[in-house]
């Protein structure tokens, strides 16, 4: 981990905050993070024990998407929207295996995410990483990096994992997700993954959701598991790919995958709509 190797973080990194993207990465098992991040992770253990299986069923989930888009609808081109820091497995990678040629580009507010993922592609004309935040969709659809890459006269992959419940319903989230879908062409496709409180059908799940919504919103000032109306919303005038709106591990599982269930099983969502 970054202050065990004795590493000092890049310029303009605060360390002693929780940061989203480290403690995701802490829970996947990587070493970019720090004792804050530590912190609220094991804060977050207390209340769900598996939730590195949780992130790493999103992880998987990401792998299926990309995989499904690339090989079986044709996307050439993919828009990740709080992409996170690098690792095994991203949508460059996952996306080329099954469409060489498919360009890339990753977009984050997290100057961690910057750093590792520009070195990552310091090489890569078909991919980048662009500074910009889930809050201003049209600077980001403005974007030179972005329009760089991204034809928006076809279809494109637009991701938006473990993202939105990061905005606070003040912020409309399911208005910035419908903003971005309407500068996509016909034939694009948007994937979500998404915290979720199931309510009355799992009440003690549902209890564990509230939990974990207290504990993000004290250390880190962000988090909201939605229900299953919420989060449907994000995908109003699309058509929603079977199997709908499921559990992680349930959309089209893979013989790879090797998330275990745990409690946070019904508390993290996602899907996958067509743009008609």
């Amino acid at each position: 981990m970054a202050e065990d190797r004795g590493e000092r973080a890049p310029q303009g990194i605060d360390t002693t905050r929780p940061n989203v993207s480290r403690v995701y990465d802490f829970m996947l098992g990587g070493k970019d993070n720090y004792e804050a991040d530590r912190r609220m992770a094991q804060l977050a253990l207390e209340v769900a024990p598996d939730a590195p299986e949780a992130a790493r069923a999103n992880r998987e989930f990401l792998g299926r998407v990309v995989r499904f888009l690339a090989a079986e609808a044709g996307i050439r081109q993919f828009l990740d929207i709080g992409s996170g820091l690098p690792t095994q497995g991203n949508v460059h990678e996952i996306a080329r295996a099954a469409a060489p040629g498919t360009r890339v580009v990753y977009v984050d507010n997290d100057p961690i995410v910057l750093v590792h993922g520009r070195a990552l592609l310091a090489v890569d004309d078909g991919s980048t990483v662009v500074e910009a935040d889930l809050r201003d969709p049209d600077g980001i659809i403005a974007d030179p990096e972005v329009r760089r890459l991204i034809d928006f006269d076809r279809p494109v992959g637009l991701l938006m994992f473990a993202i939105l419940h990061h905005l606070t319903d003040e912020e409309g989230p399911a208005g910035i997700a419908a903003r971005m879908v309407d500068r996509l062409a016909p034939g694009s496709y948007l994937a979500v993954s998404h915290f979720h409180n199931p309510g009355l059908a799992y009440p003690e799940v549902s209890k564990q959701a509230f939990a974990a919504e207290k504990i993000f919103n004290e250390t880190l000032g962000t988090g909201r598991w939605r229900t299953r109306e919420e989060i449907l919303a994000y995908f109003d005038g699309l058509d929603l790919l079977e199997p709908g709106l499921v559990p992680l591990p349930e959309w089209r599982p893979g013989s790879d995958d090797q998330a275990e269930p745990g409690i946070t099983y019904h508390t993290f969502v996602g899907a996958v709509a067509r743009k008609p």
